[in-house]
C-alpha cells in the first residue's frame, strides 16, 4: 500500500475519535464510511460478526459496543433520530477483521501480529480503567441512598 494512502487513512481514523470520561471511542456510522461501506445494512452485518468475535474472545460486549441514538440533520433543516454504536478501538479492529478484505480501507486497519499484542494490552488496560471507574461510581452512590 502506498505511504500516502496509509497516512491519509490513519489520519482520518484518528480524526473521528471521541472521548467519554477518558475512554476513546468511535461512532459506527463514521467507521462505516471510513471502511468504505456505502450502506448501513451491509455494515451492520459486519458489526454483528465483530460482536460475536468479541464474545468468543471472552470480552464483555457491552464494554466495546454501546448502542446509542443520535440526531442527524435532514435536508429540510429538521432532524431525525438514528441508531448508532459507540465503539472502542478494539471493537473497530474486530469490525475491520470481520469486514471485506478486498477493501483497501480494511487492509489498512489490520495490524501486524506484534501490533495485535499491543492492542490486546491496551484493551485490558481500558477494561481495568472502566471497571475501576464503575466501582468508584457505585461506591459514591451507595452512601447516598439513606440520606433523605
Amino acid at each position: 500500500m502506498k505511504p500516502e494512502v496509509v497516512h491519509r487513512l490513519h489520519r482520518h481514523f484518528e480524526d473521528y475519535v471521541h472521548d467519554a470520561g477518558g475512554v476513546e471511542f468511535w461512532y459506527a456510522r463514521d467507521l462505516q464510511v471510513l471502511l468504505g461501506y456505502k450502506e448501513w445494512r451491509n455494515f451492520s452485518k459486519v458489526v454483528e460478526k465483530a460482536r460475536e468475535s468479541c464474545q468468543n474472545a471472552k470480552h464483555d460486549i457491552s464494554d466495546h459496543f454501546v448502542d446509542v441514538n443520535k440526531m442527524v440533520p435532514l435536508g429540510s433543516g429538521s432532524e431525525r433520530e438514528i441508531a448508532d454504536i459507540m465503539l472502542t478501538r478494539y471493537a473497530c479492529y474486530l469490525i475491520a477483521q470481520n469486514g471485506d478484505p478486498r477493501k483497501e480501507e480494511i487492509a489498512f486497519v489490520l495490524p501486524p501480529e506484534e501490533d495485535l499484542k499491543k492492542l490486546e494490552r491496551r484493551v485490558r488496560s481500558q477494561e481495568k480503567h472502566l471497571a475501576d471507574s464503575t466501582g468508584r461510581l457505585a461506591g459514591n452512590t451507595e452512601g447516598q441512598e439513606g440520606e433523605d
